[in-house]
């Protein structure tokens, strides 16, 4: 992979898809022990939900039996 004239790098298809980089997502590049990273950039939120965005992602199939066994129905 190449760097572009303008500082562009095309992140392949396999590594967005995995790591669930969307058009318009939000990145930064961080140094780190001598690499240079790329991770979703952290967003912080003023309603106090930040914490809990993605906590149960890839946890849980089916919501509503989630809900359900939560509450003890």
């Amino acid at each position: 992979m190449k760097i572009g004239e303008r500082g562009q790098v095309t992140i392949p298809r396999r590594i967005r898809e995995r790591y669930g980089l969307r058009p318009n997502s939000d990145v930064e590049f961080v140094e780190e022990a001598g690499h240079v990273l790329l991770r979703p950039r952290k967003t912080v939120r003023s309603d106090g939900w930040s914490g809990a965005v993605g906590v149960l992602r890839g946890k849980v199939k089916n919501v509503d039996a989630f809900l359900a066994e939560t509450r003890g129905a």
